[in-house]
């Protein structure tokens, strides 16, 4: 693995794991006696960070240009006094309603061309004069009084950033932006194949957002628009971080973002933030099994510690029991508290945060999952949890900072994203890009593999092996830095439907995968989408070099390729392609490029990329066999490893450690040879770092 970097902590005033939630005080000025209980209850629950102020605008400025701080003033000195941070939110997300009444070119502007009313959040214009510089002048205000207050440990942008606006000014701004990216007409008709349908522009004036009553359907436009859209709210979140950067420097700024949410290109905004923050909510004890499930937000997890190339990330919400907006809200079971919380830590989190701490009396998120329930006392379920994750928490001041460099990467790219989910063919249904990527990463999630998650313009260099399922869009230079990484020695494995179209979402001619056929020896002719249902077979052939033994199961999409210097793992055991290449290999340079052509069942990931794992000598985080559904995960400082074991199962699960020693740093005792996980159990495990 490469060298690794311990980081320092997200502010040094606190070099403990940050613990605490969403404090909502200004619901309860009227009852004080709640906010004393709840600094009492901070401390039982082993709190030490509280997001405050997060929707509290109108409590700051309750009229224009009237500003009313004394009630922050005493919560943050209450939460000094009582040894608590805070993350001092700006309150863009939310807008009063004197705003909205008095200057309505702030209010948003949907798809549809109807201006909104008031109301609910993150309905704003981000492209607004009058909003920029209102957002400006009340983040100016909070850095200049809270500058020095000893509570401020870091800035907390907004809240979930999302959605979009089609006013007058931001069409403005999008042309705007089109001009600077194409410069000319003729650049912009050509990339966006407008001579199709005759929508070919002759006037920057005619060029329109798209809209579900108006233009639609080209789609160079809806890419540009997504790309116009996280350019322009990463344009107003620089707006919102400018007056806090010159008045405190030395403070921290983050956003919370939502997983893999599609409105935005994460890896766009991430450079200009301090530290990267998430929110968490997964659906556990849904239809799908926990552990599936577990994979899946480790995935995301992955995403958030590159993000920052490998720099500890902030779980910045969680619900420490249910959700209200699921379609199913179960209740956490016991255990899974802080087997989710632990699992957010393993891959790189330094923070466990939730939303909310104390449950609102009345609307939307009136039932939502809290740390302080509607009864108002310590006596819960919930409760004793939390407080249980703060004691772990408060002993692993050793992990705080600590990151890892994974050998494997694995891409996840927005914007490829987007150019799959706006395309016209295949299964309508089923395309599943993010679900094709996990399905992927899960092989190295169950051995206990440390994996990076990038995007396509991510560094190649200290990898052994690269993965791109469904490298749909090849930005430019993007092939050519995969065909020098694997000409260097590394393995490359991408699937069907990569390699097809352009920045532009314009196919590249000449046959499919496009700039990728040279390094992985193939043509792709055709691809077949299969009913729901339905099944094709893969049967590797003799001596493939990796084990592949039996039948293994395809659904869903079935590409039809040629070999060219690639040579046959596997062919295709039925319908009119039986006997066509279903897997191959290309020797390219010292290294090899895999094509994976169908999607196929786990059983077929699992010893397709089992083979590779051994092959390439990919470390484990632990060097013991892991049951299904117990995964291993890393962070080490170069002295000491601390792995994380965790059970993503409803039943104890029992394994072997092997001859390694180990100190459980929950209790402090010696542990090594056989142990037992109960349902949904964590271990925190340190040991010398293994090189």
């Amino acid at each position: 693995m490469a060298t690794i970097k311990r980081y320092p902590p997200i502010n040094p005033k606190c070099p403990h794991f940050l613990h605490g939630g969403d404090y909502n005080p200004e619901q309860w000025l009227h009852a004080p006696e709640v906010l004393k209980e709840d600094l009492r209850l901070m401390k039982l629950a082993h709190c030490n960070a509280m997001s405050v102020g997060i929707f509290s605008w109108v409590a700051l400025e309750p009229e224009e240009g009237r500003f009313m701080f004394d009630w922050l003033d005493r919560v943050l000195d209450d939460l000094a006094k009582n040894g608590v941070f805070a993350v001092l939110a700006t309150p863009s997300g939310a807008r009063p309603a004197w705003m909205s009444q008095k200057y309505p070119e702030v209010l948003r502007v949907n798809a549809d061309r109807v201006h909104i009313l008031h109301g609910a959040r993150h309905n704003h214009c981000y492209t607004s004069p009058v909003y920029r510089e209102k957002t400006a002048l009340i983040n100016r205000k909070l850095a200049e009084r809270y500058k020095d207050h000893p509570a401020l440990l870091l800035w907390h942008l907004s809240n979930e950033y999302g959605g979009e606006c089609h006013c007058p000014l931001c069409q403005d701004a999008f042309r705007a932006w089109l001009k600077q990216r194409y410069k000319s007409l003729d650049a912009l008709n050509q990339a966006w194949w407008t001579a199709f349908w005759s929508h070919t522009y002759t006037d920057w004036s005619q060029i329109e957002s798209p809209a579900p009553h108006g233009e639609w359907a080209v789609h160079g436009l809806n890419l540009d628009w997504k790309r116009f859209v996280t350019h322009q709210t990463t344009d107003f979140m620089k707006n919102e971080i400018t007056p806090l950067r010159e008045i405190t420097p030395n403070v921290p700024v983050t956003t919370n973002m939502m997983g893999t949410y599609p409105g935005l290109d994460y890896w766009k905004m991430a450079p200009e933030l301090d530290v990267v923050s998430w929110d968490s909510y997964p659906t556990w004890h849904g239809q799908d099994e926990d552990w599936r499930l577990g994979s899946s937000v480790s995935f995301i997890h992955d995403i958030y510690r590159c993000l920052k190339g490998g720099k500890p990330f902030m779980l910045m919400e969680s619900t420490p029991s249910f959700t209200n907006w699921q379609e199913v809200c179960k209740l956490k079971r016991p255990n899974m508290h802080r087997l989710s919380s632990l699992q957010a830590v393993a891959h790189g989190a330094d923070t466990v945060q939730y939303f909310q701490w104390r449950k609102s009396r009345g609307s939307f998120e009136k039932f939502h999952g809290a740390v302080v329930d509607h009864v108002g006392h310590e006596n819960t379920r919930t409760f004793r949890d939390v407080a249980e994750v703060g004691q772990i928490l408060e002993r692993l001041d050793a992990v705080v900072g600590t990151t890892i460099r994974p050998e494997v990467a694995v891409i996840y790219d927005w914007e490829n994203e987007w150019a799959i989910g706006d395309l016209q063919g295949l299964s309508r249904k089923r395309r599943d890009y993010g679900g094709t990527c996990v399905a992927q990463y899960r092989p190295f999630w169950s051995r206990g593999v440390p994996v990076d998650v990038i995007n396509m313009d991510g560094d190649l260099a200290s990898y052994k092996l690269l993965i791109a399922p469904m490298l749909y869009m090849l930005r430019p230079g993007v092939a050519e830095r995969i065909e020098k990484f694997v000409k260097k020695g590394g393995v490359f494995v991408t699937t069907y439907w990569s390699g097809i179209v352009n920045e532009s979402d314009l196919c590249f001619l000449g046959g499919f995968p496009g700039p990728l056929r040279k390094v992985l020896g193939i043509w792709s002719e055709e691809i077949d989408a299969l009913n729901e249902g339905e099944k094709n077979v893969v049967l590797p052939v003799a001596k493939n070099g990796h084990g592949l033994t039996g039948r293994y199961q395809a659904h869903e999409l079935c590409d039809l390729i040629h070999t060219e210097t690639a040579e046959v793992l596997a062919k295709y055991g039925a319908d009119f392609y039986k006997g066509r290449p279903a897997l191959s290999v290309n020797t390219f340079g010292k290294g090899r490029a895999y094509y994976i052509a169908s999607r196929n069942d786990d059983r077929f990931h699992g010893g397709f990329y089992g083979a590779l794992i051994r092959q390439l000598g990919l470390k484990p985080a632990l060097n013991a066999k892991l049951p299904e559904g117990v995964t291993a995960q890393l962070r080490t400082d170069g002295k000491h490893d601390f792995v994380f074991l965790l059970n993503f199962q409803p039943a104890i699960r029992k394994m072997n450690l092997g001859r390694e020693a180990f100190t459980d740093m929950n209790s402090g005792k010696s542990i090594k040879g056989s142990i037992t996980l109960p349902a949904y159990g964590s271990l925190v495990l340190r040991r010398p770092h293994v090189a």
